[in-house]
């Protein structure tokens, strides 16, 4: 379940493929069931933890996972924790291995928004490069694969960078916040225990084969 406080103007992004990734997981285990189902009856059901586990996961690190941009801040919703970073505690977002909201204690990065690396820029076109939020550029206009607009970093960098940017330039947003802005991070303890159950019982299912 997601976290962000109740905050109007919100923006959801998620990775394009992982809804394809947790289709696959869910199909795995579902076939799994039948299969077990139909060669051992019921009671094979006692040693499907493995699949129901697969299934989880899936939940977990493809369907789950979220950059929610909201009038007070970033929220990533992550595997097993959930991180609000507001506004004024932000201090750069960078994209160099996934979406990193980057404050003055500490670096946070999104599961939904990976960077795809250094060859994620070999097809770039120039109107990739255009148009991009004015912190997304380095030295010469560079722009880094993980910025690009056809990225899952780059799209959801831009959403943050666009509404961090408009913030400061209406002057929403003071200096020297940042040190004092604590950022929130929820444990999701049902999702841990939920994992360590199912992971215990898929090694006791594979020892007891």
């Amino acid at each position: 379940m997601s976290t962000v406080p109740d905050a109007g103007n919100v923006e959801i992004f998620k990775a394009r493929t992982n809804k394809w990734f947790a289709g696959l997981a869910w199909g795995v285990g579902l076939l799994g069931l039948v299969v077990t189902v139909a060669s051992a009856g019921p009671a094979g059901l006692l040693g499907t933890a493995p699949l129901l586990l697969v299934a989880f996961l899936g939940w977990q690190f493809f369907w789950l996972p979220a950059v929610v941009v909201h009038d007070g801040g970033v929220t990533l919703e992550n595997p097993f924790r959930s991180v609000e970073v507001p506004w004024a505690a932000l201090v750069h977002v960078d994209t160099r291995y996934a979406l990193t909201l980057v404050t003055a204690q500490k670096s946070y990065a999104a599961w939904a928004a990976p960077a795809p690396g250094i060859w994620g820029g070999r097809n770039a076109r120039p109107e990739d490069l255009r148009g991009l939020p004015d912190t997304s550029y380095g030295p010469g206009n560079s722009v880094r694969p993980g910025d690009l607009k056809t990225t899952d970093s780059g799209q959801a960098a831009r959403l943050v960078r666009g509404r961090w940017q408009a913030l400061v330039e209406s002057g929403a947003l003071a200096a020297g916040e940042a040190a004092t802005t604590a950022v929130a991070v929820t444990p999701r303890w049902a999702a841990i225990a939920v994992a360590v159950l199912l992971l215990a019982a898929s090694a006791w299912t594979v020892a007891a084969v």
